[in-house]
């Protein structure tokens, strides 16, 4: 099977771990970075950036003109597009005709756009273009079949942790403290501006949480990526993971990659978090705020001991419940064979 991803090739990508299983599993794979063409043209300056706002710029017709030309010599069995928001609609109905099938994978909402980079007509206007359809939440895959009538395969989000890295990351000393990673947004500034009122210290690592939150018990530390990543998911005590407005009542990466590298995850009480994980096992389930913090508390004094053990179990749920990409990415195969 010739399979063809749509979307983008940075090294953090979601895209790299499915190409590298699928090619796992004698799938001859190839990926066209759409995204990464974009935001070539989009960064490159400002007067680029107007163009394209003001809706006179020719980059994403270039780009569908670029990716009609690969697919003619590739020649794919499937198309997966990830998001698909410099992807034409005409440009789907174009390759529908031709006999290949189409797949689509958006990691947000396809129903809220809650900026630029979240979401577009070409989003919008494709849903009924596509053969099959993934998603990470229980709510968006029933819309998409109930309103939409298109298949529509749960696809939840996962996490591949070698054990040699995971082993790494074990060594690092730990510290009694509470970690937030990741960007800002108003509500999370807002909860963890709570956390600290009530006492909580927190390390925040990110970029431009200046512009957000100013605390005494709050510490602000530069974006993390690699391997820095994972040693800050790991060494400290608790892990706070709090949902956007595309996941409010699903789960994200970080849900399984901080159990992935053997974290101590608190995260908000959703119908999905309840059914990959044991609360007060393997993660920690908050309802508000007080309940949040009386969680934080407790987990700050078990000894070094008590908390090996729910690193462990947070590493082994990952690993015996199957949340890992080889996992997903032997599932997609299947859905994929089958259309």
């Amino acid at each position: 099977m010739k399979i063809l991803i749509i979307g983008s090739d940075y090294k953090w990508s979601i895209e790299r771990f499915f190409v590298s299983h699928f090619k796992e599993l004698d799938c001859e794979v190839k990926v066209f970075p759409a995204q990464n063409l974009f935001f070539d043209y989009y960064y490159n300056s400002n007067f680029q950036k107007v163009l394209f706002k003001l809706g006179i710029s020719s980059i994403v017709k270039k780009i569908n003109n670029h990716a009609i030309d690969f697919v003619d010599k590739f020649s794919p069995d499937i198309i997966w597009i990830f998001k698909g928001m410099e992807i034409l609609p005409q440009t789907l109905v174009f390759w529908r005709s031709k006999g290949i099938k189409l797949v689509n994978y958006n990691p947000d909402n396809p129903f809220i756009f809650s900026d630029r980079g979240s979401g577009n007509l070409n989003i919008t206007n494709s849903i009924n273009l596509y053969d099959c359809h993934f998603t990470y939440n229980l709510e968006i895959k029933n819309v998409l079949e109930v309103k939409h009538k298109v298949r529509t395969v749960l696809l939840p989000f996962a996490c591949d942790v070698s054990q040699i890295l995971y082993n790494e990351c074990a060594n690092e000393i730990e510290i009694l403290k509470v970690c937030f990673l990741g960007n800002p947004d108003k509500t999370r500034a807002s909860f963890i501006q709570q956390l600290a009122d009530n006492g909580i210290e927190i390390d925040v690592y990110g970029n431009d949480w200046s512009k957000f939150i100013n605390h005494k018990n709050i510490t602000l530390h530069p974006p993390v990526y690699g391997i820095e990543q994972w040693k800050v998911l790991r060494k400290y005590r608790v892990q706070i993971n709090l949902m956007r407005i595309h996941n409010l009542d699903s789960h994200n990466m970080r849900s399984f990659e901080i159990p992935g590298i053997g974290g101590i995850q608190v995260a908000p009480f959703t119908d999905e978090h309840a059914g990959f994980f044991i609360d007060n096992q393997e993660i920690f389930l908050f309802h508000d705020i007080d309940d949040c913090v009386k969680k934080i508390d407790y987990l700050l004094t078990l000894s070094i001991a008590e908390a090996q053990q729910l690193r462990m179990n947070a590493r082994n749920v990952v690993i015996n419940k199957k949340h890992t990409y080889k996992d997903r990415s032997e599932h997609v195969i299947s859905v994929l064979r089958s259309l």
